[in-house]
């Protein structure tokens, strides 16, 4: 019996900032999204199931392109997160849109038994980084709040198109992620790249410096962690209902509070994704480039 090596897609978004459902956005003359290269580099990867994260009104969307790409090529299932999938006890009060990150990934508990890496479906990675950090999955005890993650160099994450949103990673000398800090409005001017907040102003940051792109590998033991502290999370919001659960900051609680680890994986691929509209024609140009030169087929799912 083969075991299960899982991969799972954040692919809920609404794409505000974009102007529409990026995730299915096609970057090709073949209908292809930056999806369809993740997954396609999941499964070359070993990765044999998919769990897409979806809102209930874009499921059969989903449905009706993915069951047919990959038909005998992996396990796929479709879990819906609305903002009203919430523990015993609470409501979703004057809340518009679902609860962050942390949230979406608690839906799939149910489905997810096995080690599993969880990605963005707007973002593209890198045929690398699926290796690597599927080789770091086989190792992870699948009881054991061992985790991993892959980390980008921040410069080659950046849009030439408006200020982006990173997850700071400080590393210690062991390779192992000490804490994360979410950095808003990161821009690059005069050749040197800021981010930006009320208390500090601009602060200058390294172009070197590690950031998240919410390529996490977990184990299955995170969801009891992650019930736990969502409940937690409701009790203490009050009357914010702006305010949401993210993966990053659910992550360094637990590695303070319960001593999870987190191996970072640094990849020298540069990032590809689409947060304005503008990015889409950039990022075609270069996923044509990397067909031209045989590193993907002319049709992934030929």
């Amino acid at each position: 019996m083969v075991k299960n090596k899982t991969l799972v897609v954040l692919a809920a978004g609404i794409g505000s900032r974009y102007g529409g459902l990026k995730q299915l956005d096609s970057m090709t003359d073949k209908n292809e999204a930056i999806l369809d290269f993740s997954v396609y580099d999941a499964i070359e990867a070993g990765f044999n199931k998919i769990v897409f994260i979806v809102r209930d009104s874009i499921k059969v969307q989903f449905q009706d392109i993915f069951d047919e790409k990959l038909k005998g090529k992996a396990e796929v299932h479709y879990v819906c997160q609305e903002i009203d999938n919430l523990p015993e006890g609470f409501d979703k009060g004057g809340r518009k849109k679902p609860w962050g990150t942390a949230h979406a990934l608690l839906m799939v508990k149910d489905i997810v038994k096995e080690n599993f890496i969880i990605i963005n479906a707007d973002d593209f990675y890198g045929k690398n980084a699926f290796i690597d950090i599927s080789n770091n999955l086989d190792s992870l005890n699948e009881d054991s709040l061992e985790f991993s993650m892959v980390g980008y160099k921040l410069k080659n994450t950046l849009s030439e198109n408006g200020y982006v949103s990173r997850g700071q990673c400080y590393v210690d000398d062991k390779g192992y992620l000490s804490s994360i800090i979410e950095r808003l409005k990161i821009t690059k001017e005069a050749g040197e790249i800021f981010y930006e907040n009320k208390e500090e102003g601009k602060v200058v940051m390294s172009e070197n410096t590690i950031v998240s792109m919410n390529f996490w590998g977990f184990t299955p033991k995170i969801f009891g962690e992650i019930e736990a502290y969502f409940i937690e999370f409701l009790k203490n919001i009050g009357s914010d209902i702006k305010i949401e659960f993210y993966i990053p900051s659910m992550v360094n609680d637990l590695m303070q509070d319960k001593g999870a680890t987190v191996k970072v994986i640094t990849s020298e691929s540069s990032w590809l994704g689409v947060t304005y509209k503008e990015d889409k024609s950039v990022v075609s140009s270069k996923i044509g480039e990397m067909k031209q030169d045989s590193k993907y087929p002319s049709y992934l799912w030929a």
